[in-house]
């Protein structure tokens, strides 16, 4: 069978496709230097004809599998395949393999560097340093003087893979972590579970790791954030949807909470008015969506996708119950 590979691999899992399936055609995005949208994906397709695609960004859709018959399998090297029409997958048969948790280490170890960077006053002392402002007769020391998270209420909305990691990273900070998860029975890892309202009041520093879902989407309501306290930090590096925009801007800009660090918007790049207004605001640390990006996610993603695809050619149900995105080709 032949690989046709469209995503960033490591070197060694690509050995492993080619002891696997025989022959690989290795073109990440990466180095073509650009994404291929569906005319462009269906055109590749019929000059490599390949059994199986690797992809991370290109447009898999109805076109492109009515055009080119060929595909056994997909893997995509995402959490979740926004790029692919499942449902045409499903209908022609063709399972869809993710990555889920590629980049869960990635996001934690993120965003509790921004809350370190916020609470520390990381971004600011560094602009003010290169600016030439540290001078004779200025006191840094105190000027730009932090806080530190040793002692700190966190609480962390969603307690699933990127929850447990961000709680694991902080115990060893020393604070005190509860968090909020409808889905988990009780205390996890000797941490509280909580109400939602309770997170709110009593947290210094709130993060959320919840994927979308209808009852996920808002969830992070303006009675909430008005409920926060006026010392807190709130961080979002899940989605934007999760949360009354509206109400956390209010509450930034009228600093009725210390501040945020998003990583996420309505609009990526920024679009609109809605967008830039957060960036503007000087008590928050806005990052372009990459709490996610580190190269180790290469890896990561290359190594669960080929023991998706050898779950694949072994038929293991199990296995493939954990990486296939349509899963009722898996019965």
């Amino acid at each position: 069978m032949k690989v046709y590979v469209r995503a960033p691999y490591k070197e060694e899992c690509l050995d492993e496709l080619r002891s696997m399936f025989g022959e690989v055609v290795y073109e990440p995005w990466t180095e073509t230097g650009e994404r291929y949208y569906e005319d462009e994906m269906l055109e590749h397709l019929l000059k490599e004809k390949p059994d199986i695609l690797i992809t991370e960004l290109d447009r898999v859709t109805e076109k492109v599998l009515s055009g080119y018959d060929g595909l056994k399998a997909i893997g995509d090297c995402r959490g979740t395949p926004a790029n692919i029409d499942v449902e045409a997958c499903t209908k022609h048969g063709i399972p869809v393999l993710c990555t889920p948790g590629r980049n869960n280490q990635a996001v934690a170890e993120m965003v509790v560097a921004g809350m370190l960077a916020f609470e520390r006053k990381l971004i600011p002392a560094v602009e003010w340093t290169k600016s030439g402002q540290w001078v004779k007769g200025t006191t840094p020391y105190y000027l730009w003087m932090g806080h530190e998270l040793m002692g700190k209420k966190v609480g962390i909305i969603g307690y699933g893979r990127i929850g447990r990691i961000v709680a694991k990273i902080l115990a060893a900070f020393d604070c005190d972590v509860s968090f909020y998860d409808p889905f988990v029975k009780g205390d996890q890892d000797g941490f509280h579970n909580i109400s939602l309202e309770q997170l709110f009041k009593e947290s210094d520093i709130i993060t959320i790791h919840v994927p979308v879902l209808d009852s996920t989407k808002g969830i992070v309501t303006r009675e909430l954030l008005k409920s926060m306290k006026p010392t807190a930090l709130f961080v979002n590096a899940a989605r934007s949807v999760m949360i009354d925009n509206d109400a956390l801007y209010e509450v930034l800009k009228n600093k009725e909470i210390a501040g945020a660090v998003i990583d996420v918007l309505d609009n990526e790049p920024p679009e609109t008015e809605n967008d830039t207004r957060f960036i503007e605001l000087d008590n928050v640390l806005m990052m372009p969506h990459i709490c996610g990006a580190s190269f180790e996610v290469t890896d990561h993603q290359s190594e669960i996708l080929n023991s998706g695809l050898r779950a694949w050619l072994d038929d293991d149900k199990n296995m493939l119950e954990k990486v296939v995105f349509n899963k009722e080709l898996c019965k």
